[in-house]
This record gives C-alpha cells, structure tokens and sequence, in this order.
C-alpha cells in the first residue's frame, strides 16, 4: 500500500523542525498505522499468531499523541474500550483492560486471558491525561481518572515497612505468598505517577515513584553489572530483593522487558527534571556502555552475572538505550543510533514487517521527550 504524502505532511508537522530524524518519525508512524493497525483500531502482533494486547493498543495511543494524531488515538482507544473489558458473567468488573485479546480454542475472537496487565493501562492512562490536555476532550481525563481508581485498586500492594509498589497485574498473579511480592522493573513509570498525582489526588501516586526507584536501585546488585532484570521478587519482611525461582516461566535477567526502564527513567530525566533518573541512567548503564566501547555490540539478554546468552542483537534494545544515552553520553548515542538502528529502518519499517515489538520501542526510544508541548505535562 503506498503511503499517503498527506499524511505524512500532518505528522511533520506535529514536530517541531528542529526534531532530530523528522522525517523518518512521520513515516514510520504512517507505515506502522498502514500495517499494523485495522480499520476498526485493532492493532495486530503478528509475531504471536495476530493477537492484540492492551500494551499494544496503550503504545499507538501514546504514539498517536505524542504525534498530534487524534483520529488514530480515538480509533485505538476505543477498540480496546469495546472489545478489551473484564467481565464476569458478562458484567464488566472494571475499568482495566484484559491484556491478550485473540483466537480462542473454539476459534472465536475475543479476551483470551482476561487479567490485566498494568504496563499497558499506565500507558493507556497516560495517553488519556496528555490527549484530554492536547484536543480539549475532558472526557478521556473522566476515563483516566476511572481507570486509576481501578489500577490502584487493583494493581497496586503493601510491601516492606508498609510501603506501596505497582504489582505487573492482579495481586493473585503477582503475590504469591503473605511475604513475596514479584515485580517487573520495567512497568515503572515514575513520569506517569507523577502525571497521575496531579489527577488523582485522592491517592498516593507520589509515593510508588518513591518506591519505583527504590525498587530499582536495590534490586540492581542481584546483577553483578548492576543491570535492570526482567523480573525480580522482594521479600516483604526484610526488604531484600532475590531472583524468581527456577521453576518459574518469569526470568531474572536483563532481557526484552528490562530495556523499557531507560526510555521509562528517560521521559522521567527529561519531562520532570528528576535527577535519581539521570542518575540511575549513568551508573546502572555503565557496563552497557563499557561492552559498547570494546565490542560495537550488545548481546539481546544478558545473565546475572554480565555474560551474554544469546549471539544476537535486538534493534529495540539499542533505541531504549539511545534515549537513555542521548541524556547521559550523547556521542555514544549518537554512535549506537548510526551504527545499530538506523541501518536496521528500511522503508517505514525496523528489522522486518512483522516486528511489532520493534516497531514501538525503536519509535518511541529515537523520538525526543522534547518533542511534547512542556505545557501538557502540567495540571490546568
């Protein structure tokens, strides 16, 4: 399909003309809304037998308006609003979105699990509060402000000395016993608390940014390069944080998940000024940087103990720590965007047409914070 030159005329021009890569943003929103997304709003992950998630469904809504794209933000939300429900009984039980959403075994289309997972309503959350400031439409800020009663509700738990930390999900999934609690370090999205607090006063936002960077700062040593992993757990009576279980299907490692936390400390760094962000990004990203000035690669998982498990490399993983680096050592971002990520952009796409994955953190990591008005991060 050819991409429409309009199109793209009205995304550049939703970005600034100063913006690094300009060009290659608008197209490649363009492209990713050709391919990627139906008619109807339904985005697809063709890597995983065409299902949909409610982190797919966030991340074009989070696209589309950091690009200035209301029809796509609409179209996205209200698929997932129609078609995402948790219910019970055929009676919706609240605000959040079933995460996976697909072919059942009887080969009908619908909610294939219905737990949530809290990644993709921040996210969702998140692109209602900016749009509602953006188009004037306080209707998403009434939906944001429901949703964030049913994500504190529900995704949220005590931990050690009485402390709250965002669980990945419902407490059923996520606290396994009276003194485990199992994290993911890259749901953590203190930018989106922050945005919350000024909505929801009636709930602590503030202090699950507290506890985000706790979090992530005491868990590190479990890897002796101090890298972010996928999954850790915390025991809730000593504050200690360990690896998950052998038998468990969620890893402790630095892998996939693990790279979102230096675009989520990223936005953070540039949007709220934070400077536990900034400095989390230097220290915690030293061995990256150290494996980048000896090898000009990065292996796409890395174990425990700083060693590479796998032989290749991940695109997605280079664009999260470009934004990262763009903040902390510009002229190594700039090495790793021109070496790593953008040979690997061919015609509106990164690495190949059915990395969906790809095609949203590689886009979201090498598009500048900056590029949001400064004036939609405050509360009116």
């Amino acid at each position: 399909m050819p991409l429409n030159s309009s199109e793209i005329s009205v995304f550049l021009a939703a970005l600034p003309k100063s913006t690094p890569n300009r060009e290659l943003l608008a197209q490649s929103w363009e492209t990713y809304r050709q391919r990627f997304i139906q008619d109807d709003g339904r985005v697809i992950d063709y890597e995983a037998s065409d299902r949909s998630t409610s982190e797919g469904q966030a991340y074009a809504m989070l696209r589309a308006v950091l690009i200035n794209d209301p029809a796509t933000f609409a179209l996205t939300l209200n698929w997932g609003e129609n078609n995402l429900q948790r219910q019970i009984n055929s009676k919706r039980t609240d605000n959040l979105w079933a995460w996976k959403w697909g072919r059942n075994t009887d080969g009908n289309w619908g909610a294939i699990d219905s737990n949530f997972a809290s990644d993709g309503d921040i996210d969702a959350i998140t692109a209602l509060i900016l749009a509602s400031r953006r188009w004037n439409r306080p209707e998403y800020l009434d939906l944001a402000k429901a949703k964030l009663q049913d994500l504190w509700n529900l995704s949220t738990a005590v931990g050690h000395e009485g402390k709250r930390y965002l669980l990945p999900g419902p407490v059923a999934a996520f606290v396994p016993n009276a003194s485990t609690l199992y994290l993911n370090p890259s749901y953590f999205a203190p930018y989106a608390f922050r945005l919350f607090a000024q909505v929801d006063p009636k709930h602590d936002w503030l202090s699950l940014v507290d506890t985000s960077y706790e979090v992530l700062e005491k868990s590190a040593p479990l890897s002796a390069v101090g890298l972010p992993s996928d999954w850790v757990a915390q025991d809730t009576k000593t504050g200690t944080y360990q690896s998950l279980p052998q038998s468990s299907q969620l890893q402790t490692l630095y892998g996939f998940d693990a790279y979102r936390v230096w675009w989520r400390l990223s936005l953070d760094a540039a949007w709220f000024k934070s400077p536990q962000a900034r400095r989390y990004l230097q220290t915690r990203s030293q061995y990256l940087q150290k494996l980048w000035r000896e090898q000009s690669r990065l292996p796409a998982r890395i174990d425990l103990k700083g060693k590479g498990l796998v032989d290749y490399e991940a695109t997605s993983q280079y664009a999260m720590l470009y934004t990262a680096w763009d903040l902390v050592e510009p002229r190594l971002a700039q090495e790793l965007f021109m070496k790593k990520v953008l040979p690997q952009y061919k015609q509106g796409i990164w690495d190949d047409k059915s990395a969906y994955y790809t095609q949203n953190l590689a886009w979201l990591g090498i598009l500048p914070p900056s590029v949001l008005p400064q004036q939609l991060l405050k509360a009116k």
